[in-house]
């Protein structure tokens, strides 16, 4: 009885990840499925066409690539996404060791500031980026754009969490060969994190990717803009041109397609390994 009602729940599991799945999945295929009909048919209600009915319509890929130089978006989009991760990773790892293993004065405030941080929306921090980003001269540029991601409260936080989980005794006995604080760092305790800190390569990359509102701020030149500032100026450009907009949401989602498919293990062990207790 025990073996059956196992097999059974695994079916019924199965059977519900599996519609999850689908749902899921639908507005990706009638993205496409879009991107290829004419605008008469994608505003048409009667009749309703689910699938193209007048063939497949692929030069609405090359008119939207034609209209927009898409490579200078890609190029700028993972460019911001490549140095926010490192500078994540880099001001991350320090603090978040800093604040799970050292003991110094204040350390519990300035926590509670990083807690702080993760709880106020990042909206409001918008107005003094922008006056700081302006001082610097860097509006319209790719380091206008990293500038909201150099520093990141919740990869301290995780990376804290990460730091607390390992066992003392590895940094005594690092202590007791007589390394400093440096050394337990970067040859004892960082090498252990790896799968905390691909988590965060991986939540980074994704916030960055969907950030929409600071890239339409800081560059409004479409020379130095990312892909979801881009597809929100298209949105007037090209009217109620739906079939060009879909095709040019098909494009603007190659990059991370890509991205998962290559690095699809340490997705899943990343979001499997993210959470963590304080």
């Amino acid at each position: 009885m025990n073996a059956k009602s196992s097999k059974t729940g695994k079916v019924i599991t199965y059977i519900v990840l599996i519609v999850m799945a689908i749902i899921m999945i639908i507005p990706f295929v009638w993205m496409i499925l879009t991107a290829v009909k004419t605008n008469q048919e994608t505003i048409s209600v009667d009749p309703f066409y689910i699938l193209p009915h007048n063939g497949w319509h692929w030069e609405n890929f090359v008119e939207v690539w034609k209209s927009y130089d898409f490579l200078i978006l890609y190029k700028n989009t993972l460019l911001m996404i490549f140095f926010r991760v490192v500078c994540a990773l880099l001001t991350a790892t320090m603090a978040g060791y800093a604040f799970g293993r050292l003991n110094f004065p204040g350390k519990k405030f300035m926590f509670a500031l990083v807690l702080i941080q993760m709880m106020i929306p990042s909206q409001i921090f918008i107005i003094p980026q922008y006056l700081m980003v302006s001082k610097l001269g860097w509006l319209n540029t790719t380091a206008g754009l990293v500038f909201p991601g150099i520093v990141t409260a919740f990869g301290t936080y995780l990376l804290k969490t990460a730091y607390q989980g390992l066992p003392k005794e590895l940094e005594e006995a690092a202590m007791i060969d007589g390394a400093n604080v440096g050394q337990r760092f970067l040859y004892i305790m960082l090498p252990l994190t790896k799968s905390s800190m691909v988590s965060l390569g991986i939540f980074t990359s994704l916030f960055a990717f969907k950030d929409l509102m600071w890239p339409m701020i800081v560059c409004t030149n479409s020379a130095t803009t990312t892909l979801s500032a881009g597809l929100a100026k298209m949105q007037g450009q090209y009217g109620s041109n739906y079939p060009q907009m879909m095709a040019a949401a098909v494009l603007a989602t190659i990059p991370m397609i890509v991205i998962y498919l290559i690095f699809q293990k340490q997705f899943v062990q990343g979001i499997a390994t993210s959470g963590g207790k304080l």
